[in-house]
């Protein structure tokens, strides 16, 4: 068995591409009003994207998603500023910030934002080791 990727489900696929084409991703061949979208998002790894309509198509007990995110897609960027850069650049543009930019106890700087349908996208930079600490409540 082989990870292949991560599937979302969306009410809006042109809204959540726009968001997550502003993080640098392309979807090659999307088309406007389209029920589904990929992009590779590693080697062998693809980031799809398939609406709350076309779910229900082939899958008739799905059902929407309700309550506050468990999980967060993650980034990794090139630097410390690039995380403040990219966190002020998306709140801009109107995404919901979840947590602000900040010295997380394992050394990196990290952020995160909410999509267009509440999922959470983490970003984080390299580590500096000079910024570790114990990790909080612990």
């Amino acid at each position: 068995m082989k990870f292949a990727g991560l599937h979302l489900f969306v009410r809006d696929l042109d809204e959540a591409l726009a968001f997550y084409r502003q993080l640098g991703l392309s979807f090659p061949g999307h088309q406007e009003g389209a029920v589904f979208a990929s992009a590779e998002a590693g080697p062998g790894i693809q980031l799809a994207f398939g609406t709350f309509q076309l779910t229900r198509g082939y899958d008739p007990r799905f059902r929407e998603p309700h309550g506050g995110p468990t999980n967060c897609l993650q980034f990794d960027v090139d630097s410390r500023a690039e995380v403040d850069r990219i966190h002020a650049e998306l709140a801009r543009a109107g995404y919901a910030s979840h947590l602000a930019p900040h010295d997380a106890f394992w050394g990196s700087r990290y952020a995160e934002i909410e999509d267009p349908d509440g999922n959470l996208v983490g970003f984080q930079s390299p580590v500096d080791p000079s910024k570790r600490s114990r990790p909080p409540g612990l």
